[in-house]
């Protein structure tokens, strides 16, 4: 799965949009034109389709806007939202969050969901005794359609939030995260398909050609975003038996804080090809200074030191050497982090990054090993 655009960000929560959206938004407005008498002009169809499409993807919005506040709330951090067409797929670790959490959350997407449907219902009701059919039809359908999503949301497939409280429950009885969001998201794969499957029928025998489509392109989504969460996990599950202290750099350039901006640049961002650097001072851990603070610091001030522009280990994370690699990515994560230093007894030994993590992960994840079995 692939994301269309480029993340905005709400309250800190980076959201993205999945390609699809732009099938789907399409899909709706040509489902709608055909939905409205063909007395009516051309132009005026699809300018209601397309309204119709976007208070669609408002209300989507809206829907995960209020379960990320009602997390943020609840205290479990949101780092990214993926938007797909049935709702969104929060990235949430495993450290965050608790299964009787992932329940209630489930359950407050469900009743959202209900509650947008009964909105456009009550909406539909007050414009129909008043006259206005047009609109009313329109309505109309965006209230059957989140009925629909409400019932489809029961269905127990990750990411849906019948998935998300049957991940929770395995999750409790396995007391193993990873394995529950597989077996979940073979669920949400399997459910994904037989959408699709659905899908192709309603249009070779019923000719429902748009609502078809709408279907299978639902499905294809659902198979897609539970292959991922499927893929995720299984990675996770290949770092577990795997330390910080096994993966981590020892490498990595240590200089004093009064090392210069101008230096760092030229002796080891330059000559090295590091993007970070370990500021310490005999030993003890000062700090990181990254490419993206030194980015910040104007040529002029290129001269002052390194460790007035780093980030401090006061706003930093960091690792135990015994601590374990799926671990470690759970909380850059879910901090939005790529780098964590490895301390014994304030000294710096090593640091961990996510680019490393996620490729060792993945080649573990292919040749189906763990690091033992290596």
């Amino acid at each position: 799965m692939r994301d269309a655009s480029k993340p905005s960000r709400i309250f800190r929560i980076s959201i993205r949009l999945h390609y699809t959206w732009v099938l789907a938004l399409a899909l709706i407005a040509a489902i709608m034109v055909t939905q409205f008498p063909s007395s009516s002009p051309l132009w005026q169809r699809a300018s209601l389709g397309i309204a119709t499409g976007l208070l669609f993807f408002i209300s989507i919005t809206a829907r995960e806007f209020i379960l990320n506040l009602i997390a943020i709330v609840r205290g479990i951090p949101v780092r990214r939202t993926t938007l797909l067409i049935f709702g969104g797929v929060p990235q949430i670790s495993k450290e965050s969050t608790r299964p009787l959490l992932e329940i209630l959350m489930a359950i407050t997407g469900l009743l959202t969901t209900l509650i947008i449907g009964g909105v456009f219902y009550g909406i539909y009701a007050a414009l129909i005794n008043s006259g206005s059919v047009v609109i009313a039809g329109l309505i109309q359908w965006l209230a059957f359609i989140f009925f629909m999503l409400f019932i489809f949301h029961f269905v127990p497939g990750f990411p849906l939030d019948g998935g998300r409280i049957l991940r929770a429950l395995l999750w409790r009885l396995t007391d193993n995260y990873e394995r529950a969001t597989r077996i979940a998201s073979w669920c949400g794969w399997t459910a994904g398909w037989l959408c699709v499957a659905l899908g192709i029928l309603l249009m070779v025998t019923e000719l429902q050609w748009l609502n078809g489509l709408l279907l299978a392109g639902t499905g294809w989504v659902l198979q897609g975003a539970a292959t991922k969460s499927r893929r995720q996990a299984k990675l996770l599950e290949a770092l577990k038996r795997i330390q910080a202290q096994d993966i981590m750099s020892r490498q990595s350039p240590l200089i004093s804080p009064e090392t210069t901006v101008s230096q760092v640049i030229h002796d080891y961002i330059l000559a090295t090809g590091y993007r970070h650097c370990i500021v310490a001072d005999e030993g003890k851990f000062l700090g990181i200074a990254t490419i993206n603070n030194i980015k910040r610091v104007s040529k002029k001030r290129r001269g002052s030191h390194i460790g007035r522009i780093m980030t401090p280990s006061s706003e930093l994370n960091t690792a135990q050497p015994q601590q374990s690699a799926a671990s470690l990515l759970g909380q850059m994560d879910e901090l939005g982090i790529d780098y964590m230093p490895v301390l014994e007894d304030e000294t710096v030994v090593g640091i961990v990054t996510r680019d490393h993590l996620i490729r060792l992960a993945q080649n573990l994840a292919e040749l189906g090993m763990d690091r033992g079995s290596a």
